[in-house]
């Protein structure tokens, strides 16, 4: 048989289709692992010669013998669900009562308003401008970082987050206490 008519590899079609969806890199990599992972654990078993038993006897496998947080079942559960629906094109259905892994109750910490206007207090210059617009907006780092004057709507007090989480777009309310810094900011980029 020749080498060029035989089909792909189950893992070349899994990292094929993900790079036609647009997958991250990172997605690609840990997906592929997990259904490494999954096969291995069913003694090399082709994944198309099984279904949702052996799929559940796996996350089973994570949460009980492994203990394994809860998100990283999930994400293995996600990579499983991908490979039959999109690579085997025989979706798993119900899979049934598993073990989950159980989450850690954690209450989230989140400094009250005085406690921010204290930090706030610490800050200057750059620092303070950009500190107050991610606490007054709910700017992310690296929005905060990105930010460009065209994206800065001054009369509707609006800034505009291109690209954000997810590659996708927002606005977000700009804060009144924010303007006249940024109006300074912008003036001085202009004069250097």
């Amino acid at each position: 048989m020749d080498t060029h008519s035989r089909p792909p590899k189950l893992m070349d079609r899994v990292k094929a289709t993900m790079r036609v969806k647009r997958y991250s890199p990172r997605t690609e990599k840990t997906y592929c692992y997990w259904i490494r992972f999954f096969i291995r654990f069913h003694g090399m078993r082709h994944p198309a010669s099984m279904g949702a038993p052996e799929v559940k006897a796996f996350l089973e496998h994570l949460a009980v013998e492994r203990r394994v947080a809860a998100a990283t079942q999930n994400q293995a559960l996600n990579a499983l669900v991908f490979l039959y629906r999109h690579i085997l094109e025989q979706p798993l259905g119900d899979i049934g009562e598993f073990s989950r892994a159980k989450r850690p109750r954690r209450l989230p910490v989140v400094l009250s308003h005085e406690e921010v206007t204290r930090v706030l207090c610490h800050l200057s210059g750059p620092m303070y401008l950009m500190s107050a617009l991610m606490y007054g907006s709910g700017l992310r780092l690296l929005e905060t970082c990105r930010l460009r004057v065209r994206d800065i709507d001054f009369e509707r007090q609006v800034i505009t987050v291109r690209a954000g989480k997810g590659d996708k777009d927002r606005t977000t309310l700009l804060p009144t206490s924010c303007i006249s810094y940024l109006q300074q900011q912008i003036s001085s980029a202009k004069r250097a």
